[in-house]
């Protein structure tokens, strides 16, 4: 498939094949138990009708954003976009942006209904037509957001380097990209990519992790976190053969606009969680190795000390240390997930 066709062929997908999610084929959309529960609260504002046709993979809603802008990479029927809206407040700011009509047109149809759900004067959200390959054609200015989201997008697009490099020109410095979506542990096969079911099921785009990695690297991103991992099971006899052995995951990271070091590297660096982030009382979860509790010291990379220290979390973070010894590389793992290094 050329890019044309490939956008022709997801437009129609979840445009006109798909009506609402429970005509998905499989499992690697709209996944049980991905939601926190103070995400579950807000979602009962939302309009049954935009529930109905939401397709994610995961809950990519990030901690400590009122007041900020956040854009929703390929909002669809503005499910996110309406949970952000509740949390940035009214004097934040949240920009959907989706390229079919089908989907924008249900997303804007209850902007007035949320806006008096939540009680705002003011509208704070705002639906825009564009591809997130080429955020200009929506509007979306170089260094403008301060967080980007996407829920089981980017695997859609046939030009995936191309959004992530969009998506670091649109973050302001310091910006968070915070996405779900699925991803395999092989590349696909070029058959499968261009199989409307496949393609549409969001399979036939997984991006393979190794891949993924280098297109980061590509654009000047050398470091990401995952913060959650699902094993997508596919119940569907026709598209499991199809798939073979190919093994999917709904992964969620998180990474920064940020002047990382390509490798984790130990500065002597120690973080301190102030427990003082809404609904994270008692510990924050950066990442799958990075679960930090509320007055625990905690050794940290050099760069994990950047994302605390120098982004959106620096007012909950209490971190120490500087860049002036260097010690070697950082023994960054999951064993020492939640652990106070400090003997």
């Amino acid at each position: 498939m050329t890019a044309t066709q490939t956008h022709e062929s997801v437009k129609e997908y979840y445009g006109q094949t798909l009506k609402t999610s429970s005509d998905l084929k499989t499992g690697a959309c709209c996944l049980p138990d991905a939601m926190p529960e103070h995400l579950r609260k807000l979602l009962k504002n939302i309009h049954a009708e935009v529930q109905d046709k939401f397709y994610g993979c995961g809950s990519p809603i990030p901690h400590a954003i009122k007041g900020v802008t956040v854009l929703d990479l390929g909002c669809g029927c503005g499910r996110d976009s309406y949970l952000l809206s509740q949390l940035v407040g009214e004097n934040g700011r949240v920009i959907g942006v989706d390229m079919t009509d089908e989907q924008l047109t249900t997303a804007n149809k209850y902007v007035g209904y949320h806006m008096d759900k939540f009680g705002y004067k003011k509208t704070n959200v705002e639906f825009r037509k564009g591809f997130i390959e080429d955020l200009r054609t929506a509007g979306i200015e170089n260094n403008s957001v301060d967080v980007v989201i996407s829920n089981c997008v980017i695997n859609l697009s046939p030009e995936k380097e191309k959004v992530f490099a969009e998506i670091f020109r649109v973050l302001k410095p310091g910006g968070e990209l915070y996405f779900s979506d699925v991803f395999a542990d092989r590349r696909i096969a070029k058959e499968l990519k261009s199989d409307p079911v496949f393609l549409g099921e969001c399979l036939g785009g997984a991006m393979y992790v190794e891949d993924f990695r280098r297109m980061l690297q590509n654009v000047g991103c050398f470091d990401y976190r995952v913060e959650k991992s699902n094993l997508i099971a596919i119940d569907d006899p026709k598209i499991k053969n199809k798939a073979g052995m190919i093994g999917f995951h709904s992964l969620t990271i998180r990474t920064f606009k940020c002047d990382f070091e390509d490798r984790c590297e130990n500065f002597g660096h120690v973080a301190w969680y102030n427990g003082t982030i809404e609904n994270s009382p008692h510990e924050f979860v950066l990442d799958d190795h990075h679960i930090f509790k509320t007055g625990l010291p905690v050794s940290v990379c050099g760069n994990t000390a950047m994302m605390l220290a120098n982004m959106r979390y620096k007012n909950h973070f209490r971190v120490e240390g500087n860049f002036a010894n260097h010690y070697g590389i950082f023994d960054c793992s999951p064993a020492v997930a939640g652990k106070s290094e400090i003997v």
